[in-house]
């Protein structure tokens, strides 16, 4: 009888540990993601303020693909080593390159809209 109720308590305790660990893991995910998604923006917001420069006025897309792809380096990295991290949380068994190439490519997403607003949105050249 009492090696039973040894045996519940510990199997109540393993659970509640495992219940605690999961509770943790969602914890560390959704932060994970909300720092990703704070990157995220931050970059945003950089780029926005690189497109509205009055510099940009008479520069080709090459020229302002090159401006914008050295542009925001401190946001660029934040956002990267946060989806990074993200993508860790999330998918702990993929490996670790793929998740990178995964951030590059957000990265380079970004670099890439802004550029094709640039583009879109600028004065007809007389």
């Amino acid at each position: 009888m009492r090696m039973r109720m040894l045996g519940a308590a510990l199997v109540m305790m393993t659970s509640a540990a495992m219940m605690s660990s999961v509770m943790a893991d969602d914890d560390d995910a959704k932060g994970a993601q909300k720092l990703a998604q704070q990157g995220r923006d931050d970059y945003w917001h950089c780029l926005a303020r690189e497109y509205w420069r009055d510099g940009n006025q008479g520069m080709t897309e090459q020229d302002f693909g090159r401006s914008i792809a050295s542009a925001c380096p401190s946001e660029r990295q934040y956002y990267r080593v946060a989806l990074l991290d993200y993508l860790t949380t999330q998918y702990p068994d993929i490996d670790a390159g793929a998740h990178l190439a995964t951030a590059n490519r957000a990265v380079e997403s970004a670099q890439k809209d802004i550029v094709t607003a640039f583009v879109k949105h600028r004065p007809p050249v007389k």
